[in-house]
């Protein structure tokens, strides 16, 4: 039985999608995303020159033909900016899909959740396949699929804390609410996150710090790809319920 995930018509092999931030070089990135077997490959539009051609670029070491580039938005605290660098990133042919972000704080890089709606409107109208990053309010979750978003990605806990998801209930209402793809982004500390995550029924999973930030991150890179298809194939064969007392697993008939 299939089980690609499909949004706005694009198919994505692999339920990981993994960040290019905060790895030594563009080498260990590239070894990294193989490892990780995902074919959707966010890039930092501010913080990465993927517009210049002429210089040593990310895209010389993660082959566009190969995977999915998913720009972003992110170092982006007003609309302006995020809009800004969504219609640079199309025009220089990277991509119409945009991961978008509109931080509002410094400290806990929160997203401003008025600033996302507003951007998100405005960029699917202009035809963006939009995948706003926002907090993991269930009411929020359900404007932005209003407002045009082709999935929402709802954070597990603040970027780069590795705290896993700390508020699986509210992830499980997103879900409930939602008719757009679910991909948890942000708060996954290690392998066992991201099965939670699968297992509650995202549809993805979106990494980078937990695997850049490892101590050898190719093997976490790894050790994530299995935990997402693990998860994944938890959730699809569903997990027995929670009893408060024993049940034993052999039948009773016929001891002696």
């Amino acid at each position: 039985m299939g089980d690609a995930l499909v949004i706005k018509g694009i198919e994505f092999r692999s339920r990981l999608w993994v960040g290019t931030g905060k790895y030594k070089d563009f080498d260990e990135t590239k070894r990294a995303v193989e490892a990780s077997g995902a074919d959707v490959v966010t890039v930092a539009v501010r913080r990465v020159n993927i517009t210049d051609r002429k210089s040593e670029n990310l895209l010389d070491y993660i082959d566009p033909k190969k995977y999915k580039i998913l720009p972003n938005t992110a170092g982006c605290y007003t609309v302006e900016d995020a809009l800004r660098y969504s219609r640079l990133a199309r025009e220089a042919g990277v991509s119409d899909m945009i991961k978008l972000e509109v931080i509002g704080d410094e400290k806990t890089l929160f997203p401003d959740t008025i600033g996302l709606l507003k951007a998100t409107e405005i960029l699917a109208k202009e035809g963006f396949i939009v995948f706003p990053y926002t907090n993991d309010d269930p009411i929020m979750a359900k404007r932005l699929e209003d407002a045009g978003a082709a999935a929402v990605m709802p954070l597990g806990a603040p970027i780069g804390s590795g705290l896993g998801l700390r508020n699986p209930y509210n992830i499980k209402i997103i879900l409930e609410f939602s008719k757009v793809p679910v991909i948890v982004d942000a708060g996954v500390g290690t392998a066992s996150d991201a099965t939670i995550a699968m297992e509650l029924g995202c549809d993805a999973v979106l990494i980078n710090t937990a695997i850049a930030s490892a101590k050898d991150p190719i093997t976490m890179a790894e050790a994530m790809k299995h935990a997402t298809l693990a998860g994944r194939l938890a959730y699809r064969a569903g997990r027995i319920g929670k009893k408060l007392y024993a049940t034993a697993s052999s039948p009773l008939e016929g001891m002696l």
